[in-house]
Order: C-alpha cells, then structure tokens, then sequence
C-alpha cells in the first residue's frame, strides 16, 4: 500500500485528490495539510511514501517546502501539483527534489500514474508540462544551473550576509571548503562575485 500525503490548502481541490486516490486499492491518503508548517510537523511523526504538493502555498512557497522535505526526509518522494506551466517553476521544483510535475488541470488518471511511476524511480511530468517544456525558451534552460543540495545552503547563507568564516562554523566545514563551493557556484552561474550568484539564484527561483 502506497501511503500518499495531500499538501493543499483548496478544500475542494484536497476533496477531489482525495477522491481519485481512493478509487485506486493500492493507494492510502494518510494525512492532508493546508500549509507548509502542518506538513513538517505531521512527518516528524510519521513519513508518507508519496507527497503530493501544491507549488503555492500561505505560509511557504512549495518549492521552499520541496527542498526542505527532501533535505530531512530523502526516501519520501514529491509530486508538485500547479497551475503553473512556466518553465522556470517546473524547473525549481524539480531541482529542489521533486520527482514528478502534474498541472491542476490534469486528468485524474496521469495523477495515479505519476504515483507508481516514482515509486518505480521514474521521473513523471504530465503531458501538459511535458509540453510546457518542449516548447519552452532552450537557452533559458541551458542558462539556469544545476547546484548542490551544500551549494544551495551555502548560497542561502550568503544571501543572508553571512561571512565565510560564519558560513563554515554554521555549516561544521572549513573556510577552504566554503571558499571552494563559492568559487564553484560563480563559475556555474558565469559572473565573478557572488552577489550576482544570489540574484541570479533568486531570479531562477532556486532560492
């Protein structure tokens, strides 16, 4: 049995998920949360095999909420539910962990399937993202960089002013590592101080 967590704060959108879930005999709705925080404390006592998580959230935006899933919970897998099929949003959500990308307006059945295809470690994007992504701009997608889950904290941390030497006592790595991934991160996004990393970072929707 497929346990599937809803994270969505529409009540008619949670009723409807919740409907097409359980007319499938191999999938279970263990819990439904309206916000980011609900969700958070609901896995720290007990993790879902699947999430399936709006990217607009009240309290936290879904791709915050992605990263910071992925980063406690690795084994639990994502599947961003959006009316969004803006490239750069697909994109952030799939580099913050999630595994599947399934627009609001899909039918019932691509949501069943989206859910065994991540569980057999397939990624899954609907046909309208899929879409969405054939005809979006290629040199935006060349342009937006992949970076680490340690490169996304320290990037987090440099936006928030931090120093080097601050970063690498928060983080328990030496000045010479955070230096490293600095140097890493300008040479990814092509500028040579890391201020335009942040903004680029936060223009991308990485941050």
């Amino acid at each position: 049995m497929i346990k599937v967590v809803v994270v969505e704060d529409h009540p008619i959108m949670v009723e409807g998920l919740k409907n097409i879930l359980r007319s499938d005999a191999g999938i279970e709705v263990s819990g439904a949360y309206g916000d980011g925080k609900s969700a958070l404390q609901a896995l720290e006592k007990g993790q879902p095999d699947v999430i399936l998580m709006d990217v607009n959230l009240p309290d936290i935006s879904g791709v915050n909420l992605c990263g910071e899933v992925k980063k406690k919970y690795e084994d639990i897998k994502i599947i961003a539910l959006s009316i969004h099929d803006e490239q750069p949003v697909i994109h952030s959500m799939l580099q913050n962990g999630a595994s599947g990308y399934v627009l609001k307006n899909a039918l019932g059945n691509e949501i069943i399937h989206a859910i065994y295809a991540i569980m057999d470690g397939e990624e899954y994007l609907c046909s309208s993202t899929k879409e969405a992504l054939k005809n979006a701009d290629m040199e935006l997608l060349k342009a937006i960089p992949r970076i680490t889950r340690r490169e996304k904290e320290i990037l987090q941390l440099i936006g928030k002013g931090l120093t080097t030497m601050q970063i690498a006592d928060q983080l328990f790595i030496s000045t010479h590592t955070v230096e490293s991934h600095r140097k890493n991160l300008m040479e990814k996004f092509g500028v040579n101080n890391t201020t335009s990393v942040v903004k680029l970072a936060s223009e991308y929707k990485l941050l």
